[in-house]
């Protein structure tokens, strides 16, 4: 398996994170190690080698009962996955590229126990979803979320997505602006971009037909050095269990699915459609994220109306697992603010 030799300032976002993160594998994990010597940030635990124990109990459901499984079938055929738990009001978390809903668990079930309801759903193609027969695109995206927040008569609620999941809450105000107007009270975008993805000397699509397309990602991933093919999408000290859940799910999501939804995203901008924006909505991204970097949070902000920023020191790409107390506390908010009465304050940028 090659690794990259090409230097950091000319990789694209992507590149950077999916190949030289997920392909270069100890090549390029070193390489990023080596940098951070002196980084006042850095790794106490560059290797995320953390006791599994209390890491693998956060990503469950605790003592509440996992919820049910509901079935929604697409126009095309898709066969979307969705789990609809607890009271009060409603978050909707889409997920990541290459993961599941499992991502949003801990952040999930800290909602349901600050009494509102949460919907999760898998994205098509992934987890316990089926891909359906349409281009993977994300006016894709789009079109499920309207029909799953359709489907769970989703009605006042704060949309948040992380990575391609805020993609798709993006992609609504952009493709489907009258369904977020009628479902949604507040958004937060985690760890996400709206442009600029596919710009850089490493082209998209050769990155998804040479590195993301290949069985030997999934390969590598399941290998006994998996964590390390991830450790970049991560902050400082990850958990192990945190690496090893989002390997393990990016390993498991099909490579056509992975090389689709790369391309679309690396094609897109949905900046003149957030710019349409017109409820309250928090960005928040992790000062060390490599896949969607401060720069593109500074982008959707100033892009979104009165759009708050939160910085979080030391986190990667991998919020939702990384500070699931930050990005609840976020969350909550925001359903807060979301109401009427509550609505003006906005615009300001938060250091956590």
């Amino acid at each position: 398996m090659p690794s990259l030799h090409i230097p950091r300032s000319r990789r694209s976002l992507l590149a950077l994170g999916a190949a030289a993160t997920l392909v270069g594998g100890a090549v390029a994990y070193k390489k990023v190690t080596a940098a951070r010597t002196h980084d006042p940030e850095a790794d106490t635990n560059p290797a995320g080698d953390h006791s599994p124990g209390a890491d693998e109990d956060e990503r469950g459901w605790g003592p509440l009962a996992a919820p049910t499984l509901v079935r929604l079938d697409t126009a095309d055929g898709a066969d979307l996955a969705l789990w609809d738990i607890g009271e009060g009001p409603t978050v909707v978390l889409p997920h990541c590229w290459g993961c599941t809903h499992a991502i949003w668990v801990p952040v999930a079930r800290r909602l349901v126990e600050s009494d509102h309801r949460v919907v999760l759903y898998d994205q098509r193609g992934h987890g316990a979803s089926s891909r359906g027969t349409v281009q993977l695109t994300i006016g894709t995206l789009a079109d499920d979320f309207a029909a799953v927040l359709a489907a769970r008569q989703v009605d006042d609620a704060v949309l948040a997505g992380h990575s391609m999941g805020g993609m798709t809450i993006m992609a609504l105000a952009a493709h489907r602006p009258e369904v977020l107007a009628e479902r949604a009270r507040a958004i937060v975008l985690v760890a996400t971009a709206a442009a600029d993805l596919g710009t850089g000397s490493l082209g998209p699509e050769w990155l998804a037909a040479n590195f993301i397309a290949s069985p030997a990602v999934s390969l590598a991933l399941r290998s006994p050095a998996g964590n390390r093919f991830v450790r970049g999408v991560f902050g400082a000290d990850p958990a192990r269990a945190h690496m090893d859940l989002t390997r393990t799910l990016f390993a498991d999501t099909t490579p056509q699915v992975r090389a689709g939804f790369l391309s679309s995203m690396t094609a897109m901008n949905l900046l003149e459609g957030i710019a349409t924006i017109g409820i309250p909505t928090t960005v928040i991204v992790g000062s060390r994220d490599r896949l969607t970097s401060p720069a593109r949070a500074d982008q959707m902000v100033r892009a979104i109306p009165g759009a708050r920023l939160v910085t979080l020191p030391g986190r990667g790409h991998m919020l939702p697992l990384e500070d699931a107390d930050a990005v609840t506390g976020e969350i909550l908010r925001a359903a807060k603010v979301g109401t009427r009465s509550e609505r003006g304050e906005r615009g300001e940028r938060v250091a956590e």
